[in-house]
Order: structure tokens, then sequence, then C-alpha cells
């Protein structure tokens, strides 16, 4: 296979779905038009389970319903891989970082927002802790060590960040950064950011169950479905066959 990848599509693409599944020679014919680049860290056979955090919150003491914000990379896989965790009663993909007006597709691909492509994720902490959302993110979801990109995507509204909900998620993610930075878990150096007071913007309703809705589009098909496949691999305790949609509008 040509060591090259598509791009995510642009939004006409995206929101026509491209639910044809393209040939092999077609994906070829479409890195030598350059619409690809090289691969690094972008099949997510190179996926591996991390520790789980020491600092963890409290289940006794937690509520029915939290909430933490999560990006890395297009938003696609990282709904897609979230909304097929037990525990996770919602996954939305959105925009979160800069200005309500600037909260649209293709004004954030601009890169120059200061939003990221990210995913609300609502989850019942008495079924998964705060602290393994946070080693499923690190583990399958994303590379955290990446800088301002993933994969074949560029830019810095494809960064790693956490956007905590509270002081002590923001508190728990800082340590767990700490324990795998120390433990060189990862053979670079992790680059996820924590920004707190921020508020998330839903993504457009095309964005939405992108993955499950478009498994053959080429992109998903290189880039996301090994990520939900790594789950099922690394977590079968936690992975869930039928994924948690998001309610759109016909």
């Amino acid at each position: 296979m040509s060591n090259v990848v598509p791009r995510k599509p642009s939004r006409p693409a995206a929101a026509r779905g491209l639910r044809r599944r393209l040939p092999f020679l077609a994906l070829v014919a479409a890195a030598i038009a350059g619409i690809g680049i090289t691969q690094k860290h972008v099949f997510a056979d190179e996926v591996h389970r991390v520790p789980a955090p020491t600092v963890d919150e409290t289940v006794a003491s937690a509520p029915s319903s939290e909430t933490v914000v999560l990006a890395g990379g297009c938003f696609w896989g990282v709904q897609g891989v979230f909304q097929h965790v037990k525990g996770v009663t919602s996954a939305v993909s959105g925009y979160t970082g800069g200005a309500q007006s600037a909260a649209e597709y293709e004004t954030v691909s601009t890169g120059t927002t200061g939003h990221a492509e990210s995913v609300r994720v609502t989850f019942d902490p008495h079924q998964i802790s705060y602290g393994h959302i946070l080693q499923i993110y690190f583990s399958v979801a994303h590379d955290p060590t990446e800088l301002n990109r993933q994969g074949p995507d560029v830019g810095t509204q494809y960064r790693s960040t956490i956007f905590p909900t509270t002081p002590e998620q923001a508190r728990i993610a800082k340590a767990y950064i700490a324990q795998l930075g120390n433990a060189h878990v990862f053979s670079d150096k992790i680059v996820t950011t924590i920004e707190p007071d921020r508020t998330f913007y839903p993504a457009e309703q095309y964005h939405q169950n992108y993955l499950t809705l478009h498994p053959d589009q080429p992109y998903i098909a290189i880039n996301d479905i090994p990520k939900v496949d790594g789950l099922k691999k690394l977590f079968p305790g936690e992975y869930q066959d039928k994924p948690v949609l998001v309610k759109t509008t016909s």
C-alpha cells in the first residue's frame, strides 16, 4: 500500500457523507494527486494500553453524571471511540477554546480561532471513573505526543487538550500527565495541554455520529476505525458494541 493517507474531507465532502467505498486504486490515485501526506502515527495498530492513573476521583462522592471535554485531532474518531465506552451516556462533537461567533467548521478549520475540534463526553462515574476515561483517551483515542496535529491533520484545531469542567478534573489530569511522563510510557514527550474554563459549542449536525454513519469513508476507515478496534482489543470490559448516538433531526 502507498505510504500516504487521505486528509480529512472538506465540508462539502463531509456533508455528502461519501458512503461509497473507494477502491484501492482510487486511494492511490488520490495520494498521487496530493490529497494525502506521508503516514506518521496514523494507523491505530500502534495503540497500546497505558497504565491507569494513580490519582482518580472517589467514586463514593461522585455525582450521578459528569462531563469532560476532550480534544485529540479530528472529532469524528474521538467521538466514535467514546460512543463505544460503557458508562458513557453521551459523546457530542464540537468546538472548544474560542469565541462562540467562530464556532463553525469552516472558520475553525483556518486554525486561527483558538478552538479545537473536541468531544463533550458525559459519563456515569459510578460505571466508569474520570481517570479511566482519561486512560482510554491516552491509550486509543489519539496520540498525545503530536503537537498541533494528529495524523494527516495539521493545525492548532487538532491539538491534544483536556478541557476540565471542575478544578478536581484539572488536578487529576495534571497528575496523570506527570505520571505517564515520569514513567516514559511514550517515547516522545506528552504535549497535551489542560485548558480550564472554556465553553463547548456543539458542531454541525452532519459531524455527529460520523464514524458510525460513514465507516467506509476512506479517512474514517484508515484513521478512525482502528481506534475503535483498539478500544475493543485493549479494553474489552469497557467496550460496548452498540454506540451511544447523538440524537439528530432528519
